[in-house]
């Protein structure tokens, strides 16, 4: 489902959050790696963090006032970070991703652990004097102290000690929402049955993967890649109502409970700060700064998309029309009609069919591409190698810097759906860099592909979590609090949304053939046509995207709105309107994943990826542009603020033309 209700960076450290391919290389060190723990471990193992963690925090409160060094403060701060992170990293992708519901549990309940602790660290009054105290000597410092003295006062430091005492309790319950939200989704094993009628217009391949019933009747779950093909291709209305109901519906109804109660706990937060909603709260230590700023931001998105959308739509009743043989008079356009009509339109249109382009992209093929132009671009190497996994479908590489044979990180791929497994694509940043602890990174991209092969869709989601993958992996940062993905969350999408460029333009696109000689080739034609049929359907999606953003700024705004009848308002005034029957606002999983009041952040970091494509020209495989991004971007993860380094590596202020092409669908290619 490209609609970005997937393809995010996980959420970063709960102590953060609360403010040439496969060449062999010779090496001597043990490199860091995930431990695979299960149930028992995760117990023990938590405990004793937990411990040694309070133990730390305890010596630094005994620091006297006068002995408050930067090395002493901040290089404890830093050893902190580490020891929980050491911890909290691989519990958060076994809870995750873990094929055992034991682990899952013991996970959880260890994370919450966890998130106590940091709401206890970043009350701490006496660590915060020693934080304002601290004069940083460069940008760095000052960038951390920043940073972690907003942390203190968003957690609730500076508040009265009543108030102080309600906001702990109020991140400890919204953590809780956020685990039983997630798990809602993630352990929902409904599958629907349909008949044999029903699947006429699937191809062959799927209906060969599909599990049955003793009647013969398909069984289909919530997996993406059973659930988008079916929608884009079943041609049975009936059945494809069905089944877009039934997955708008999977965390309901107990997440609509949950998102209420997480939308007030939040407006409570924003009360304790004198503020006039969450959104305010949120948006001041973002680039936007307020909410008014991405209130025009999104005005200004509806208004160049609208026409645009309702065009689109009208070329869709008219298509559906000509293919039932009715006038356009007799037909409705349904939501669940527009994945279907639109695969239709393009196959009709453009000669573009998503399910022949499997062909093109194999997922192994696939893989050893991105590891390709990664590796081109970035000057490294991925090397598989041996470690523990928690799944046999799992794979691990390490990241070799290409000119000097350094070890630089490791990453692991989860690509494939399997049971109580997270549904939707993300980057996890397990282990964050700190060159000050000579620390390397370690990151997790966990997704659920189809396994014989990708769709350009497809293809575009894995390149936009290795996007992320690359901004934790090839992170630089002094402290490992700023590694990585730990940025303003509206730019955190802009790496990614920028790397998706390298599945639209030829040059990239050819180099899939290298790695599957038998494959057909990409070539000018098929790019130009890609292009097309990409276009149709920009003010569509966009027009989603508007309401999406809309719907959680207004969910965290000032006035209090029930989450499904604010859904049912903000959805029936769009060009198909409301579906009934559907509860979509318990399967929006951003909105208390650290996404509220932030969802605006996918258009607002497209604004900055489409422009920082400039630098580029007309050669995407430009390593010394590449270079440059990875030292400007990447390398200084949240170390620096995001505007800044835009500019830098821009040469001057961002400008939104690129976007606002991309989005009305007039963007050349």
């Amino acid at each position: 489902m490209k609609e970005w209700i997937f393809g995010h960076s996980a959420r970063p450290l709960v102590l953060t959050a609360l403010c040439g391919v496969f060449a062999p290389v010779a090496w001597t060190a043990p490199r860091p790696q995930i431990p695979i723990w299960n149930a028992p471990d995760i117990d023990k193992v938590c405990g004793e963090t937990l411990s040694k963690a309070r133990g730390e925090i305890a010596a630094l409160e005994r620091l006297p006032l006068s002995q408050a060094t930067l090395d002493r403060v901040f290089g404890t701060w830093n050893r902190m970070q580490i020891l929980i992170e050491d911890t909290q990293g691989p519990v958060e992708i076994l809870t995750n991703a873990s094929p055992d519901a034991a682990t899952r549990t013991a996970g959880e309940s260890c994370l919450l652990k966890i998130n106590d602790l940091a709401t206890e660290l970043f009350q701490n009054e006496k660590i915060y004097a020693h934080f304002q105290h601290i004069t940083p000597t460069d940008r760095i410092d000052r960038k951390l102290k920043k940073d972690v003295v907003e942390g203190f006062e968003d957690t609730g430091v500076a508040l009265p000690p009543e108030k102080r005492a309600r906001m702990k309790l109020i991140l400890q319950r919204l953590e809780e929402v956020r685990q039983a939200f997630a798990r809602n989704i993630r352990d929902n094993k409904t599958r629907l049955a349909f008949s044999p009628e029903e699947m006429k217009g699937l191809p062959a391949s799927y209906l060969e993967k599909a599990r049955r019933d003793d009647k013969g009747n398909y069984l289909l779950g919530f997996e993406y890649p059973e659930y988008e093909p079916f929608m884009a291709n079943a041609e049975n209305e009936e059945a494809r109502r069905r089944y877009y109901t039934a997955f708008n519906n999977r965390g309901t109804p107990q997440n609509l409970d949950l998102l209420g109660e997480a939308a007030r706990l939040n407006r409570e937060i924003a009360s304790l700060y004198g503020l006039p909603s969450y959104a305010h709260f949120v948006t001041r230590r973002r680039m936007a700064e307020s909410p008014e700023t991405v209130h025009r931001f999104l005005d200004e998105v509806e208004a160049k998309v609208r026409e645009v959308e309702r065009r689109e739509i009208g070329d869709l009743r008219a298509f559906k029309a000509e293919r039932l043989g009715k006038s356009v008079q007799e037909v409705t356009l349904n939501r669940w009609d527009l994945p279907y009509y639109q695969e239709q339109l393009k196959k009709a249109r453009y000669n573009i069919d998503q399910e022949a382009l499997r062909a093109y992209f194999p997922t192994d093929a696939s893989v050893a591409w991105v590891f390709a132009i990664s590796g081109s671009l970035y000057g490294v190497r991925f090397v598989p190698a041996k470690a523990p996994l928690w799944h046999p479908s799992v794979r691990y590489y390490e990241v070799i810097d290409g000119k000097t044979g350094r070890f630089l990180s490791g990453v692991y791929l989860d690509l494939f759906p399997r049971d109580g497994k997270y549904s939707h694509a993300a980057a996890f940043g397990v282990r964050s860099v700190s060159l000050l602890a000579r620390r390397t990174p370690i990151s997790v991209l966990v997704a659920n592909l189809d396994r014989n092969g990708l769709n350009h869709r497809e293809l575009e989601t894995l390149l936009h979590e290795f996007g992320h993958i690359l901004h934790g992996v090839l992170s630089r940062t002094r402290y490992a609090s700023q590694g990585g993905t730990n940025v303003e969350r509206d730019f955190v999408e802009a790496p990614s949304q920028m790397y998706e460029e390298w599945t639209r333009k030829v040059e990239p696109l050819r180099l899939v053939h290298q790695y599957c000689k038998a494959c057909p080739e990409v070539d000018e034609a098929l790019v130009r046509r890609l292009h097309a049929a990409r276009s149709f359907g920009r003010g569509i999606q966009y027009g989603r995207q508007h309401l999406y953003a809309s719907y959680d700024m207004a969910l965290f705004g000032e006035r209090e709105v029930d989450p499904m009848q604010g859904w049912i308002r903000m959805e029936g005034e769009t060009p198909t309107g409301y579906v009934p029957d559907t509860q979509f606002p318990g399967t929006f999983g951003h909105l208390v994943g650290g996404y509220g009041a932030g969802y605006y952040g996918y258009m607002w970091s497209e604004v900055l990826a489409l422009d920082m494509l400039s630098v580029y020209g007309k050669n995407l495989m430009n390593p010394a542009v590449g270079r440059r991004f990875r030292e400007v971007i990447l390398s200084n993860g949240g170390q620096r603020p995001a505007a800044e380094m835009v500019r830098e590596f821009l040469g001057r202020d961002p400008s939104p033309k690129a976007f606002f092409e991309e989005i009305t669908g007039r963007r050349g290619d």
